[in-house]
């Protein structure tokens, strides 16, 4: 790669960084960015094994009955939750396994990718290919139910310049995703750059893989409407106004294994104390038909089907909720002793919010694109 990234690109990114959201209405929650993806499970152990090879270690654990679940939870059946962590980041990026003894449902499973109540976690890998075998050996080999898409190559920011030589390579991302019974995978890899913060990769990965980054979320409804409970309840930073993308799109055309003439409506937030811990929002755009199962995200069955937020000021977050009609429900202690309460938005995403003054690891807060030789 020769010199650094363009700075027209860099200009572009930071400007959807940091514009629209009006800085004046959002609430000063001190939200974090995404803390757990929460996994339902019936059976822990497999799930177990299977996240250390991604390099998520147990933490956390803890048992509860079946009326305490009921209380937290809604769901009648005793449950067992461990949560895991990559490496030392306890910011953002965590998993948490909830063990249910009677599971209520098999959640939406193995479906298309744009099937509604789809929900995907996002990861930073040193090597893609590497993940691409990996893959592909437990479908072809193994004979597990996973849907390969990709990887493929874009070039993000438009910060490749010049005519391609050894020393002038293209700037960009390969990316993948994998779509399972029980869990949905995006992985990625850089070239030519860096982002602080944004996908740390330690030695004890065996796949060489990081805490998760952003995580995707297939929905249905207006995103300016069903989505502006991030910024006016939760305090996120909208990234930009609901826009159309598709299958004129290299990356999402692969990784949504999008049909000739499909396309979808787009939404991002960041937190404004983390930028990991992302989320983004497809919703379909025009007349296409889609396959809904959001009646099964919801606490108690299988698969991805909650996620968690902490922050210091969990008393006003609550009151903000109730303010915007979002009926959550009443603040408890959870399964871990920690003081908290589940809500459900108008997007049908299932949240925990949690009560913690900080964490061990201090996020970056400050996004910047930073050119690496590779």
């Amino acid at each position: 790669m020769q010199g650094p990234i363009s700075i027209l690109a860099i200009l572009a990114f930071s400007l959807l960084w940091a514009v629209p959201g009006n800085a004046d209405e959002r609430p000063d929650t001190g939200i974090s960015g995404v803390y757990e993806v929460i996994v339902g499970v019936s059976d822990a152990a497999p799930a177990l094994e299977y996240f250390a090879q991604f390099g998520f270690t147990e933490v956390a654990s803890a048992d509860i009955t079946s009326v305490e679940a009921s209380g937290l939870y809604g769901v009648d059946s005793a449950l067992r939750s461990v949560r895991l962590q990559n490496g030392e980041v306890d910011a953002h990026g965590l998993i948490r396994l909830l063990e249910w003894a009677k599971p209520t449902g098999p959640g939406v499973g193995y479906a298309p990718p744009e099937t509604i109540g789809t929900r995907i976690a996002v990861m930073r890998t040193r090597d893609i290919v590497r993940i691409a075998d990996v893959f592909t050996d437990l479908r072809e080999r193994a004979g597990q139910a996973w849907l390969l898409a990709g990887p493929i190559f874009d070039d993000l920011y438009d910060a490749s310049e010049g005519t391609p030589s050894i020393v002038n390579r293209r700037v960009g991302v390969r990316e993948m995703a994998v779509y399972g019974t029980w869990f949905n995978h995006v992985f990625f890899q850089r070239y030519g750059y860096t982002i602080p913060g944004y996908g740390v990769i330690g030695e004890h990965s065996p796949l060489g893989t990081s805490e998760f980054t952003h995580h995707s979320f297939i929905v249905s409804g207006d995103l300016s409407e069903v989505t502006d409970y991030y910024e006016s309840v939760f305090g996120f930073m909208s990234e930009n106004d609901p826009v159309v993308s598709g299958d004129w799109q290299k990356g999402p055309r692969t990784v949504f294994l999008m049909e000739p003439g499909r396309s979808h409506w787009y939404r991002g937030f960041v937190s404004p104390n983390d930028v990991s811990g992302k989320l983004k929002f497809f919703s379909l755009h025009g007349l296409h038909m889609a396959d809904d199962r959001s009646d099964r995200q919801r606490p108690g069955e299988l698969g991805i089907t909650l996620h968690s937020l902490w922050t210091p000021r969990l008393d006003q977050v609550h009151g903000l909720a109730l303010e915007a009609g979002l009926h959550p429900g009443s603040v408890q202690d959870n399964e871990f002793d920690e003081r908290s309460f589940v809500m459900r938005g108008p997007d049908g995403a299932n949240w925990q919010i949690i009560e913690r003054e900080g964490s061990a690891w201090k996020p970056v807060t400050k996004f910047q694109l930073l050119d690496v030789n590779n």
